[in-house]
């Protein structure tokens, strides 16, 4: 190297001219800042590589582990608070500029619950010299409640889904397919990120379910989905509850829903003469099969979504019953499963004329051959 005719500031030591080795400042060419006039013993006499925080708070949630950053809460799905640490860490370390070719790693070490050192191993070029530093930041894992769990904590809810059905009660299953068409809707809306999707409560009534939700937004989208699912419809009705700080109205909604009169698996005699039908669905209007002939049945635009119609039984009523004697096309004879007497009955399409048994039930309107798919079948 040749001399620069230059001295350091410091020590007054002429330094060497390498300035391809140190970086430019954007001043133009020739110019230095303050340190790089330094010669190599006096620059990195005061050097630091990294700058690091003497401590690192991280924020958690005791309930739900969100992680606080920046001014909200975010959900991070960490079952330990390592990966949190060492993340926070790496955000909160700085590398000096002039370092080039850095590489880094980073060891925790578990102090206790609540703590966790981050051993941080750095290494870099500076002025053609290979310089390394360790550091050593201790990160304090605080525990507390987010905004989400404090509201569920304290009740919170801005609407109401009331599960009820048509001129009866709906059932354990309903009820229990109706929570969990709102645990799936919530838990996809938490899956985006949404922290305000919760269901605060849910409470069992005589009348049926009642379920409150965080948001209006949210009771619509369950009350859709509950009566996509098990058919029926729902209503809205707004309640005005109080004024926020800026006078604005804030109503809280009760949204209604109201499940099919009749359920699948249901055996109903609409008394129209064609006898009795086992309800196949009751997605929209009601559709099902006759019994008595096997014909496909749907309710028409005048019975609404469902007739006027007796209740005769379910299809967890069937009994399997004896076959004695096909009579002919219309006529089938079995045994009754209570008197155990020879009964001639309706053969519907659907009888298998090899069966030595088949599912009946036996209701006012007589006894009637089941479908073999309807004993254990659900909704289409």
């Amino acid at each position: 190297m040749s001399r620069s005719g230059e001295f350091c500031p410091r020590c007054g030591t002429e330094i060497e001219a390498d300035l391809d080795a140190r970086p430019a400042a954007p001043g133009g060419a020739g110019s230095r800042d303050g340190d790089s006039v330094l010669c190599d013993d006096c620059y990195f006499e005061e050097f630091d590589l990294v700058d690091a925080p003497d401590r690192i708070d991280v924020r958690v949630c005791s309930q739900c582990g969100a992680v606080h950053r920046g001014n909200r809460w975010v959900d991070v799905g960490a079952e330990d608070y390592t990966d949190i640490a060492v993340e926070e860490v790496s955000e909160a370390l700085g590398v000096h500029l002039d370092a080039t070719d850095v590489s880094w790693e980073v060891a925790p070490e578990q102090v206790d619950e609540n703590n966790i050192r981050m051993h941080c191993q750095f290494s870099g070029v500076v002025r053609g010299t290979l310089v390394s530093e360790e550091v050593v930041v201790p990160v304090k894992i605080a525990r507390q409640t987010c905004d989400r769990c404090g509201r569920i904590a304290g009740g919170s809810y801005a609407a109401i889904v009331q599960v009820r059905a048509d001129e009866r009660t709906p059932t354990a299953e309903e009820e229990e397919t109706a929570q969990e068409v709102a645990e799936a809707y919530i838990a996809e809306r938490e899956a985006t990120g949404d922290r305000n999707a919760f269901i605060t409560e849910v409470t069992e009534v005589d009348e049926g379910l009642n379920m409150k939700i965080s948001t209006n937004q949210m009771g619509q989208g369950i009350a859709k989905r509950i009566t996509d699912r098990l058919g029926g419809g729902f209503e809205d009705y707004e309640t005005l509850v109080t004024e926020d700080g800026d006078g604005n109205e804030v109503y809280r909604v009760t949204f209604a829903v109201r499940l099919p009169r009749y359920r699948a698996g249901e055996v109903i005699d609409p008394e129209d003469g064609d006898g009795p039908i086992l309800v196949r669905s009751v997605r929209g209007n009601l559709k099902g099969t006759r019994l008595a002939t096997g014909e496909d049945y749907e309710a028409s635009f005048e019975d609404g979504d469902a007739p006027d119609a007796r209740r005769l039984g379910t299809r967890e009523d069937a009994t399997e019953t004896t076959v004695v004697a096909v009579e002919d096309e219309n006529a089938v004879q079995v045994l009754d499963p209570e008197t155990y007497a020879a009964e001639t009955i309706p053969r519907p399409e659907y009888f298998d004329t090899d069966a030595d048994e088949v599912p009946v039930v036996k209701s006012r309107a007589g006894l009637h051959v089941l479908p073999e798919d309807a004993v254990d079948a659900g909704e289409d």
